[in-house]
Parts: structure tokens; sequence; C-alpha cells
């Protein structure tokens, strides 16, 4: 319990244990002080879940609400971090059983061979999301939970499956604890397991983001990206094309047409970002644990770039093999990201 509780007094074990007794006789300070240290991780969980930042937030604020008014429930025989955990679970599941999962344009449908000029977003689906933050200051087991490609593949697994996946082999719980969450057995638990990470193993590259950036090296990771800002401010389909893998990938929910292989990608970037949009500029970020750059496009009516979308990075080696654009300005809020730049 000591790690849960900030380090203010010689004794934060004993501090901690004081705000739980306040906390079940009322006092909320003492429980948000319990809490906060652990709001970060939490929220990450959720987002793991769901698929999208703005779930997570829900998620979250309904979870610790849940355990406010059920904190005479807890009994301590275990962590205080990990009934939380249990709490925000059965929160995320009960949002999955009435959202369902979350999407990429390659879910929907194969690849288009060539621009699509007007394509039109759809609103009758709910889209995968990026996730801000989860940079170096971030443990590198907590950027790899995150990566974009992990969680796709998570979407794809049902609820159950999802959370036994993730409270497993992400956060440490046992078989047994994870059948206590759930309401069911530890076979149910390992049968779930093991089905889930088959589907996971079909989908994610055996070789993940956080070992390929450690590979390539902060300071080349910084220059792909800048040559990527660069190529699309300039319009430079050349510059662009040379960063780019023969297999590269170009997705931009939610819009729902997304391009495969160089030829593809090629003609979409000349016909569409690189000619017809208009003038760019870019600030460099992390969303999933990964390189992405926040995309700001001219609006001449507001007399100033505003915000268009948050461009995820998947590097292969030292070129990038997907670029996932999330479309939307209500994407830049969560990243601490301006809305416009003048």
């Amino acid at each position: 319990m000591s790690e849960v509780f900030s380090a203010t007094s010689a004794d934060p074990a004993a501090e901690g244990a004081e705000d739980l007794v306040r906390a079940r006789a009322g006092d909320d300070a003492a429980f948000n002080r319990l809490v906060r240290p652990l709001r970060r991780e939490l929220h990450a969980h959720c987002y793991r879940m769901l698929g999208s930042t703005h779930d997570a937030d829900d998620a979250l604020q309904d979870a610790l609400l849940r355990a406010w008014r059920g904190l005479a429930r807890f009994e301590g025989r275990g962590s205080l971090r990990s009934w939380l955990y249990t709490v925000a679970t059965r929160t995320c599941l009960d949002i999955i059983e009435s959202r369902g999962r979350r999407a990429l344009p390659m879910d929907l449908g194969p690849a288009s061979d060539r621009a699509v000029l007007g394509d039109a977003p759809l609103t009758d689906v709910a889209w995968l999301g990026p996730y801000p933050g989860t940079g170096p200051g971030e443990r590198y087991e907590q950027r790899e939970a995150v990566e974009l490609a992990f969680v796709a593949a998570l979407q794809h697994l049902p609820g159950n499956q999802r959370a036994a996946l993730l409270l497993f082999e992400v956060l440490g719980f046992s078989a047994a604890e994870i059948a206590t969450t759930m309401n069911t057995s530890t076979t149910s638990v390992n049968s779930a397991l093991a089905r889930a990470r088959k589907i996971v193993a079909e989908k994610v590259p055996s070789l993940g983001q956080q070992q390929t950036l450690r590979q390539i090296g902060d300071a080349r990771v910084r220059e792909i990206v800048a040559g990527y800002s660069t190529a699309l401010e300039r319009g430079d389909a050349d510059a662009l094309v040379a960063l780019l893998t023969e297999d590269v990938t170009w997705s931009m929910p939610p819009l729902p047409h997304w391009y495969h292989g160089l030829e593809a990608v090629t003609d979409f970037a000349v016909r569409v970002p690189l000619t017809s949009c208009g003038s760019w500029r870019h600030r460099p970020a992390t969303a999933n644990g990964q390189p992405a750059v926040a995309c700001y496009l001219r609006n001449d009516d507001a007399g100033a770039h505003v915000a268009w979308s948050i461009n995820v990075l998947t590097l292969r080696g030292e070129r990038i093999a997907e670029i996932t654009s999330f479309v939307g300005p209500e994407h830049f809020t969560p990243f601490g990201l301006p809305p416009s730049l003048p």
C-alpha cells in the first residue's frame, strides 16, 4: 500500500489508513487523497477497455462515484488499488454491453486503390480514438499497453475476454482474483484468456513499438517526425514517400476509406493533403506511447490554422508503416493542445 500514497509523512501507510477511516465516515477530501495517485493508471485501464479517451473519462468518473458510495464494502483484505480496479472493470463492462466495440476503417471494408475525394465521415460508427501522453516519463509497460495495435486488437474481443486479458497480462492479477472481479469461475477465466491471447496474437506485431523506438533512438525518431511534418507543410511528395514502407497504410477515422501500399497511399497523399487541403502547420506529440503529429489546417475565416487531426505514426525500422489520422478537434483537448495556431 505504501506505493499508493504520497510520501508526505514519515509513515505514509499509516496516513493512508487514517484517510481510509475518514473516507468511510464520509470525508470526500480523504477519499480524493486516496484515489489521486491512482487516477492516471485507472484512466489508462478504462481506455484500454473502451478504446476512447472520452469514454474513459466517463467510466472513471462513474467508477469512482461507485467506489465512494460502496466504500463500506471494501474490507481491506486486499489492496485499495485492486479493489478500485475491480470497480473500474465492472463499470467498463457495463459500458461495453450497452455501446459495443470501437472500430478503425480497416475493420469496415477493404482498402481503396485510389484517393476518394470528398470522403464523408461516418457518424453511426463508434470509432477508436487516440490516447494522450504516455511518453518517456511513463513506465515502459504503461506505454506498451496502450500502443495502438494492441488497443485496436482488444476491441475485437468480447468484454469478458478483454477484461481477463488486461487484468492478467497487463496488471498482474491472478486467475482467481479475476474470477472474483468478474463474478465467474477460474476455469472460465482461463478459457477466456486462451481465446483472447489467440486473437490478439493474430493482430499485434511480434515487435512492439516500444522495442522499435528504443532500437531507433530518440534523436532519429524526432528526425522522422520532423521530416513527415515538413513534407506535408511543403507539399513534398518525394520527401514523404521516402519515409514510408512499401506496405504502408493510412487511415483517417471517422472517414471510412483507407489506403494500403505505397502506390495507393502516394495517390491519396498527392491528391488530398499535399495539394487540395491548403496550408498545414504541425506540432510534435505523443499518443498511445508512439510518436504523433498534431495537424493544424489553415482556415481563412478564422485567420488561423485550426485543429484538424492527431496523426499517430507506427514505425517499422526507420520508416513509417502506418499513419492513423484521428480527424476532429475534439481529440486535441485531452492532449493539452491549443485549438488553433495563429
